[in-house]
């Protein structure tokens, strides 16, 4: 299903702040190269990322699923004096194409690459996070908040991506196991006390969410 009608994804995109060089060429570089350039954020998206994150102005951002690199380079925009970007890709081929875009975005000095299985990385990592990008496997998304919420500082924020998944969760029988994995992780958010949520409809659908 095609939630955003191109008409307004291309009105939006007229009138929002124009991608700097580099993302510009990573995204265009993806769609002409990649099998799977869908799973880029894109240019909305990815401003609306830049914009969290220079409103917060976070030390500490962690994201889990770092695809071409896109996404992290616009998360970096925010930071402070010294701080970084954690992100973590399971498949070594993008993560060789997104820490040659970082030194070509000249932020490799605040964006930390770590390859392998987020599910095993994670708890290696010692930081508070002050700010959260999860855009990875579907049914991992419930481990991947549970890991992350009891070292998110109060205040934080939570942004998971994908949680409209393409209109499969708006079924009503849902189908898929990725479908289903992100209705379980919707329903599993919606039931934890410990956080304000709300459910933007930017591209896939964004789940924004506060720890109290």
């Amino acid at each position: 299903m095609e939630l955003i009608n191109p008409l307004v994804l291309s009105y939006s995109e007229r009138f929002s702040t124009p991608e700097d060089g580099i993302l510009h060429s990573i995204a265009e570089e993806t769609s002409r190269t990649h099998a799977h350039d869908h799973m880029l954020v894109g240019h909305v998206q990815g401003k609306f990322l830049q914009f969290i994150s220079e409103i917060m102005q976070p030390r500490r951002i962690l994201e889990i699923g770092t695809f071409t690199g896109y996404s992290a380079i616009c998360l970096s925009k925010g930071l402070q004096p010294g701080g970084k970007v954690h992100t973590i890709e399971i498949r070594e081929e993008d993560a060789k194409l997104s820490q040659h875009n970082f030194n070509e975005a000249n932020v490799q000095d605040k964006i930390i690459l770590h390859t392998g299985n987020a599910l095993s990385i994670l708890p290696a990592l010692d930081e508070e996070w002050d700010l959260v990008f999860i855009d990875a496997d579907k049914p991992g998304y419930i481990k991947y908040y549970e890991l992350v919420i009891p070292r998110l500082r109060k205040g934080g924020v939570i942004l998971a991506d994908n949680v409209l998944f393409h209109g499969q969760v708006l079924g009503i029988e849902i189908q898929g196991k990725s479908a289903i994995a992100i209705q379980a992780f919707n329903e599993h958010v919606f039931q934890d006390n410990s956080v304000e949520k709300v459910l933007l409809t930017i591209r896939d659908g964004l789940l924004m969410i506060i720890k109290k």
